[in-house]
């Protein structure tokens, strides 16, 4: 399918500081962008970076008084829909250097906090019908609440209270994938299906030995996401990380 992104983003900046950009669809497999165009209101000098694991890519840039930002693309995906279910885990001991990490806690994905819930909620399921099962639980038992949560949150917060955003509901399976040995991370997308439109968090899993989207939420399919970047968590694909004050 063929999507059509449009984004505008405005900030008063009361003294010069310093941003990290990451919101221009990526280019790699599943997906290809057959146009886009970044513009700011303003003269800048970018430093653009490659993402993590090579996806992706993010651009350092100093601005003051105002951040001014236009970004349009047209990206077809021809990502195929996977039966996640039936994809098997991979064993840790087989795993490659740069999955590994993804086993490992985060800033807010502690999988140590679900060592006792997972087993005892679900049972004998392995692989990717474990990984169906929480996807599911969670998107049952959770209420979508933009007032549930702030950027200090944590996964183990969110499951606490049930309710969250996108972000809180990926953080959530994963650490609940890392803690049965299921390397799990975060993905930022663009999806036709998100309400209300926005960016989108969901979660990358490593099944079989490649890497497999899900929506916790419920609301985006992998074969309708455009893929912008990964990470650890959220703290790793934020689409603006600054360092000063910013005023939307």
């Amino acid at each position: 399918m063929r999507l059509a992104i449009q984004i505008q983003l405005r900030y008063a900046i009361p003294a010069p500081c310093s941003l990290l950009l990451q919101i221009e669809a990526a280019k790699g497999p599943g997906q290809v962008i057959e146009a886009d165009n970044l513009s700011v209101d303003s003269a800048v000098t970018w430093n653009v970076i490659t993402g993590d694991d090579g996806i992706g890519q993010r651009r350092w840039a100093e601005f003051a008084e105002m951040f001014d930002c236009a970004y349009t693309a047209t990206v077809r995906v021809n990502r195929p829909a996977t039966a996640i279910a039936a994809l098997s885990a991979t064993p840790i001991t087989a795993l490659p250097a740069n999955v590994t990490p993804y086993l490992m806690p985060s800033r807010y994905c502690h999988p140590e906090a679900f060592f006792t819930f997972v087993p005892m909620q679900f049972g004998e399921a392995a692989g990717g019908g474990l990984v169906k099962q929480m996807a599911d639980w969670i998107g049952t038992h959770f209420t979508y609440d933009n007032a549930a949560s702030t950027a200090a949150t944590t996964a183990t917060d969110s499951f606490h209270a049930m309710a969250g955003v996108c972000r809180d509901y990926a953080h959530v399976l994963i650490a609940m994938a890392r803690s049965v040995g299921i390397p799990a991370r975060m993905a930022s997308v663009y999806a036709p299906d998100v309400t209300p439109q926005d960016f989108h968090a969901v979660v990358e899993v490593y099944l079989d030995g490649a890497w497999h989207l899900i929506d916790p939420t419920g609301m985006a399919q992998p074969n309708r996401m455009v893929m912008i970047g990964v990470g650890r968590d959220a703290a790793d694909v934020s689409f603006m990380t600054s360092y000063g004050q910013m005023d939307l």
